[in-house]
């Protein structure tokens, strides 16, 4: 499993309309093979801050198959206008698991 984590700052004034949208896009990256859950979480100290995660089965599922694809032309104009400056994406990959079976 791969963690795709990108930090985004939604431009001042943009909060609701960018929630809203990314409700919508939701359906556009989860239609991806490979794709297995996504969040997108709210910082409580600053209030146009956000981190997106999603959980890919691996890079490729992310990189090739969600970037190279109509979904993600629909994701790209739907979201990126929202975001300055434009984020920085990243992909983790599970080194320790605090959870004990």
């Amino acid at each position: 499993m791969i963690l795709e984590v990108a930090i985004l700052y939604v431009k001042n004034g943009q909060k609701e309309l960018f929630e809203a949208d990314f409700k919508t896009a939701g359906q556009y990256i989860s239609s991806i093979s490979g794709y297995i859950r996504h969040s997108l979480q709210r910082c409580i100290e600053q209030d146009n801050k956000y981190v997106l995660l999603v959980e890919w089965e691996n890079l490729e599922d992310h990189t090739v198959g969600f970037r190279e694809s109509e979904a993600y032309k629909s994701w790209k104009a739907l979201l990126h206008h929202y975001y300055d400056p434009f984020p920085v994406v990243e992909h983790f990959e599970t080194v320790i698991d605090g959870r004990f079976t």
